[in-house]
């Protein structure tokens, strides 16, 4: 693979030629081998399932700089971690994100086998070529519906045709691309059949989603709550399903299409937890790292990363917070009206 180039205020920030290299293992001696990053908590959609319409985000003297979180995922990398998956709330709205993508692209290779992206795709038009020339090979767009009317509704601001412009563009610059799509009693049931069969039509895979009980969101999610096993039972009358072993880093649970030949993945946090092989941990935007989706426990890297710690000092506070990963989440959706499990946001997580 070729050389990529750093911009210069970044690679500075790389020093020290004695960072520790030994493996991340958890109590229950699961590999830690793939990071999610968060880079923003801003989103310019407002969706049902993830944030309340009137956020408020956080201020920007919050948030890492792009050479801290370059910094803390090279660390990260240097540790065994060979998956990196930038999200937000929407990532390709943190101005100079793309110096950051370039910059981690240095690891490809060399430690990193895969860089990717989850996006909503309203910006995915104009920077598909720079993330292919950086060294992503994936991204996942999210798609909840194929009717513009019911995508705005969902979204409450999201432009469908700009979307699918995005995910164009992004195949057009090779990138491969997979949907992911949040399953939603009453909202896109009928959604389902129309949504594979656009998706394997196009070379797609896509994957469900049970929505997740963070954050306010102006509403009752169990309204909408909706559990694979029925969406399964649902595709199953259309398509024949064959069941694989298949997997691509995250927690999603895969089916081959045999009238396809393509993929159908299941993420289910809440009707069947996928916490046994969990092989990943999350940073936010602010540097606070979560070793679980659905626990409060954190580490604060960036007070870390502030204090002056080196490379010795920085590795060592990896070892502290992957000693504390739990065995799982303790997730529930089943009491109406209930407060959400977490309080904060999916967006300010990384999704």
């Amino acid at each position: 693979m070729a050389a990529r180039s750093v911009p210069c205020h970044i690679r500075a920030m790389h020093g020290s030629p004695h960072r520790p290299t030994a493996p991340l293992i958890d109590p229950f001696q699961r590999p830690i081998t793939y990071l999610r990053v968060s880079v923003t908590d801003r989103c310019d959609f407002r969706c049902q399932y993830c944030m309340a319409e009137a956020m408020t985000f956080l201020p920007k003297s919050d948030l890492l700089t792009l050479e801290e979180m370059d910094r803390l995922c090279s660390a990260f990398v240097a540790r065994g971690v060979r998956r990196l998956r930038l999200t937000g709330g929407e990532p390709l709205l943190r101005r100079g994100v793309m110096g950051l993508v370039r910059a981690l692209g240095r690891h490809l290779g060399q430690g990193l086998d895969e860089l990717t992206l989850t996006t909503n795709g309203s910006q995915l038009a104009r920077f598909a070529d720079e993330l292919a020339e950086a060294g992503v090979r994936r991204v996942n767009v999210s798609v909840d519906t194929l009717d513009g009317d019911a995508f705005r509704a969902i979204t409450r601001r999201g432009d469908l045709p700009v979307v699918l412009d995005g995910i164009r563009a992004a195949r057009d610059a090779g990138l491969a691309v997979k949907i992911n799509t949040v399953a939603l009693k009453g909202l896109n049931e009928d959604q389902i059949l129309p949504l594979v069969e656009w998706a394997h039509g196009e070379g797609m895979d896509i994957t469900f989603i049970e929505t997740m009980p963070m954050g306010d969101v102006d509403g009752d999610r169990t309204e909408h709550y909706l559990p694979l096993g029925d969406v399964r039972r649902l595709l199953a009358r259309r398509f024949t399903l064959l069941d694989t072993n298949e997997r691509t880093g995250g927690p999603a649970r895969y089916a081959r299409v045999e009238e396809t030949g393509r993929r159908i993945g299941f993420i289910t946090p809440l009707s069947h937890n996928f916490c046994e092989s969990c092989n990943r941990v999350r940073l936010t935007c602010t540097g606070t790292l979560y070793m679980c989706l659905g626990q409060e426990d954190a580490a604060d890297f960036r007070a870390v990363l502030r204090s002056g710690a080196d490379d010795v000092a920085l590795s060592a506070a990896i070892d502290a917070a992957i000693a504390r990963k739990p065995k799982g989440h303790d997730f529930v959706i089943d009491r109406k009206g209930a407060p959400p499990a977490l309080a904060r946001h999916m967006s300010t997580t990384g999704g």
